[in-house]
């Protein structure tokens, strides 16, 4: 009866999980809206607190935070609960669209999503309005918010950006005298068996990827594709921006080498049209930007058909989000025992200034990538995502309208004006 006690937390997750458009900044932002603001599972200061701690890991920042709402609320079980909920819709949906890719033309399916793109800048915008006024409120933090939001702006294709901003900001607070309270949540014991399980896995599926390539086996590229991915979830820093990167790297630009055409090695390869597609769908699409390996492990077995399409896809979700999950799990009750000490505790306060920076320098960057891609469009175009990205701002923020309706009218928007836009 376990998962029955925390059925409506599920349900909001579910929720959350199709109304997450634009990558971990909106998930934030959407967090604040429904976890904090509407139903209260965290105060602000932990919400906070789980974005910049999971910043500072490798694999999906957004997927581990809202693991770790779930972990707060009943352990692993509802954690991993949690994981599957928030993760299903967004790889169902990737999966599907590579699937019929595969087979039919449906490139018109991109076009009525094009208004997606300042929704999501527009949600950004409104949760970092709303943390504003809780973390930033004196000449440091002031300090802090405009240097990391400038930081933000210039290095935010860079891995390292955030990470760095987030670890400086720590320190420029340190020097405060700021106590740390007496009371407090007692911190969860370290589990062990989950870095146990992620260097296990590691270590096995490199092994079997290996063996499968070099002995030919039949279904070596299901191997391939969970080690890939696996290996993907545990070394990338910085989210789904740089994970597109290697990815295309590893699926298009490799198997095209010199060294891996005299090997005459049969290695996952995609098409660059068939990868950017993809690239391009993901971000008009709900959930985590690392559902894009559900799109990659259904394109790299259509010769093999429609059923190992999908398993290609369930193999590649798994090893792509199974690191996120057993890195924060293993290492969030050390960051909580690390907070006991004023050196952690007082980096907080910078922490979360910087926090607010970094959301507000990556609306800036988003909106200036829009701008310089709308550079010749015509005047409704421009006009409509302008107005958009007002608009999407003004009701969430203002009028704290669920973010569900917005992405729904923006679809029908953008479908009614696809062949004008």
């Amino acid at each position: 009866m376990y998962p029955f006690r925390h059925i409506n937390f599920l349900k909001a997750v579910l929720y959350h999980s199709i109304t997450a458009f634009g990558g971990p900044q909106v998930t934030v932002g959407l967090m604040h809206h429904r976890f904090v603001e509407t139903r209260k599972d965290i105060t602000e200061e932990e919400l906070m607190e789980y974005n910049a701690f999971c910043q500072l890991l490798p694999g999906a920042s957004s997927t581990q935070t809202i693991v770790l709402v779930g972990f707060k609320r009943g352990g692993i079980p509802l954690a991993l609960l949690t994981l599957l909920v928030w993760i299903t819709p967004a790889a169902t949906i990737m999966a599907c669209l590579a699937i019929l890719f595969s087979h039919y033309n449906i490139a018109w399916i991109l076009k009525s999503l094009l208004l997606l793109q300042p929704m999501s800048i527009g949600f950004i915008a409104s949760a970092a309005l709303l943390l504003f006024k809780k973390a930033v409120n004196n000449v440091i933090t002031r300090w802090i918010f405009v240097t990391s939001c400038a930081l933000t702006f210039i290095g935010f294709n860079s891995p390292w950006t955030i990470p760095i901003v987030i670890i400086l900001s720590g320190i420029v607070t340190n020097f405060s005298k700021k106590r740390i309270p007496e009371s407090g949540e007692a911190p969860k014991s370290i589990k062990w068996i989950s870095l146990v399980v992620f260097i296990f896995l590691f270590i096995v599926a490199g092994f079997f990827s290996e063996k499968s390539a070099s002995e030919n086996w039949e279904h070596k590229k299901a191997f391939n594709l969970f080690e890939n991915n696996y290996r993907f979830g545990s070394l990338v820093f910085g989210g789904g921006d740089v994970l597109i990167p290697i990815m295309y790297e590893q699926y298009v630009t490799r198997p095209q080498s010199d060294r891996i055409k005299k090997s005459k090695r049969d290695v996952i390869s995609i098409s660059s049209e068939t990868f950017l597609t993809g690239s391009g769908l993901v971000r008009a699409v709900p959930g985590p930007i690392f559902s894009i390996a559900s799109y990659m492990g259904a394109t790299a077995l259509k010769d093999s058909g429609v059923f190992w399409q999908f398993v290609g896809a369930a193999i590649a979700t798994a090893g792509i989000f199974l690191p996120s999950f057993l890195i924060v799990l293993f290492f969030f009750p050390i960051w909580q025992k690390l907070k006991k000490y004023a050196l952690f505790y007082r980096s907080l306060e910078g922490i979360y200034a910087a926090i607010v920076g970094v959301m507000t320098g990556a609306t800036l960057y988003l909106a200036k990538d829009i701008t310089l891609k709308l550079t010749g469009g015509n005047s409704l175009q421009i006009g409509a995502y302008i107005i958009v990205f007002f608009i999407s701002t003004y009701l969430l923020y203002k009028h704290k309208l669920a973010p569900q309706w917005i992405a729904l009218s923006c679809l029908l928007l953008g479908a009614l004006l696809s062949n004008w836009i």
